[in-house]
């Protein structure tokens, strides 16, 4: 799959749980999904971006998710 489709997919799950009133069950929320619904290599890929880039075009909720995870790329 490609890098930019992994974005936009993960975009589109941070946009689904910014309308969390909780900031850390947004997070939690998008970090569960990550971890659930996607596989270790995606989540590996998303991670390897988002280190390279420092998370630009990322969703916020995103950033954090991935960036408090604990995955390895």
């Amino acid at each position: 799959m490609s890098t930019a489709n992994l974005i936009k997919m993960a975009n589109q799950i941070g946009q689904y749980f910014a309308s969390e009133p909780d900031r850390q069950q947004a997070v939690l929320g998008v970090r569960n999904h990550l971890q659930m619904y996607w596989t270790p290599d995606m989540r590996k890929e998303l991670l390897a971006w988002q280190t390279e880039h420092q998370g630009a075009d990322l969703h916020p909720l995103v950033q954090v998710a991935v960036s408090e995870a604990g995955w390895e790329a």
